[in-house]
């Protein structure tokens, strides 16, 4: 009676060990930083749209790369 008793004892810590470790493994995304929307600019020279904070600013005028910006189109 006392080896059944065990048996069962044991097999009862085995499952709970189990499934605390599969939960642990199972965690919720880490939060991420909310996007904020950037206002879009177009190119002077190609007409392309992109973030404002990844456009050249010069003269007024926004452009994508440096070499749009030095051909001034």
């Amino acid at each position: 009676m006392n080896k059944i008793v065990v048996v069962i004892l044991v097999t009862v810590l085995v499952v709970y060990l189990v499934r605390r470790m599969a939960a642990n493994r199972i965690q919720p995304p880490a939060k991420t930083q909310k996007k904020v929307a950037e206002d879009m600019v177009r190119c002077q020279a190609c007409g392309v749209n992109l973030p404002r904070s990844e456009a050249i600013l010069s003269q007024g005028r926004f452009y994508c790369c440096d070499e749009h910006r030095k051909s001034g189109a």
